[in-house]
């Protein structure tokens, strides 16, 4: 891993984003596990059952974020081509672990850092909380998703990682694909968006928190209304996924 990593920043920073929900799900547990000492059975074997199967799907997700963002080689960013000499925009949502990672590993990179969290739209509280933690660069420039303030096919490269997905508003998320679109090199230029699923994998890692993604097919259906042509979809980790598209020139 790359120097600006740290052991366990990863999964650290979920619960320290997320604390509530956590903090949450505790209660309910010791709850649960309070009430079933006053009950007869069977009914205290089926509440220490939901109990038990409720704190091990929330350590299950704390330990497959600790292999995604921690354990693995995500954020050595080997997904993405060499980006010496290309002009590249780096889009995140209040939250950008990715750039000093790319400035070092390419230090010819021609970078430009954007940022499209709107708190009126975004009021994920956990996007609040990376903000308040992670103050966005002063190179960063804040941009609204339906209008990017960039030339048309400007970028040789645009990477969203983890990103995309907090736009919650289909149209509004379109709209933003067809920008990326629009400002990409029509013949040499990609764009990389990396996201989880509403997958299987996914809800047997995250539970109900998979609903928090958006499918295959629903990013397949993003992607052809916005003019953007899925090149390939790569697997890093069974968790994540990389769409590399590319501008067609088309969008309906």
């Amino acid at each position: 891993m790359l120097s600006q990593r740290k052991k366990f920043q990863g999964v650290m920073n979920i619960i320290r984003f997320n604390w509530h929900q956590y903090v949450i799900v505790l209660i309910a547990i010791l709850i649960l596990f309070i009430t079933a000492f006053f009950l007869l059975q069977p009914y205290q074997s089926i509440i220490f059952i939901i109990g038990t199967l409720a704190l091990s799907t929330t350590l299950i997700s704390l330990f497959v974020s600790y292999y995604v963002y921690d354990y693995s080689d995500f954020y050595c960013l080997d997904f993405v081509k060499n980006l010496n000499g290309l002009k590249l925009l780096n889009i995140n949502a209040g939250f950008d672990e990715t750039s000093e990672i790319l400035k070092t590993k390419y230090p010819q990179v021609i970078l430009t850092m954007s940022d499209f969290y709107n708190p009126e739209k975004h009021t994920e509280l956990s996007i609040k909380r990376a903000r308040k933690a992670y103050p966005a660069s002063k190179e960063t420039i804040l941009v609204n998703t339906s209008s990017l303030p960039f030339k048309d096919q400007e970028f040789d490269i645009v990477i969203c990682v983890f990103s995309a997905h907090e736009i919650r508003d289909i149209n509004e998320r379109i709209n933003f694909l067809k920008e990326l679109s629009r400002i990409l090199n029509p013949v040499s230029g990609e764009a990389y968006l990396i996201e989880h699923l509403r997958d299987f994998p996914n809800f047997l890692a995250y539970n109900i928190g998979f609903f928090h993604f958006y499918s295959k097919k629903t990013w397949n259906f993003c992607f052809k209304k916005s003019g953007l042509a899925l090149l390939q979809e790569n697997k890093i980790t069974p968790f994540v996924s990389t769409f590399i598209l590319k501008s067609d020139g088309v969008s309906n």
